[in-house]
């Protein structure tokens, strides 16, 4: 499957608590098509959520479009495929 990263600025800084209710929805989102596989929270200095980054893994943009645009409750940035390194991948 194919890997993208969903980006959901949040509109109200919140608190990890504030954030779950929109975790949980994803999860219960995700199907065969698409699924949530990870997410990132970026702080700001009061330590409450700005910004949200999530790893999606689909078989195609559309399928995590469909689902992102059922929760309402956390806008969606932008929708962009991805790959995933990690740094031992460039050790000689």
């Amino acid at each position: 499957m194919a890997k993208f990263l969903v980006v959901h600025p949040v509109p109200i800084p919140a608190t990890i608590e504030e954030a779950t209710p929109i975790g949980k929805a994803f999860k219960g989102l995700s199907n065969t098509d698409a699924y949530w596989v990870k997410s990132w929270a970026l702080f700001n200095e009061e330590g409450k959520v700005t910004k949200i980054l999530c790893q999606w893994d689909a078989k195609d943009m559309d399928s995590v479009k469909k689902l992102t645009d059922k929760v309402e409750a956390i806008p969606t940035e932008g929708i962009y495929p991805m790959g995933i390194f990690h740094g031992e991948d460039f050790r000689e």
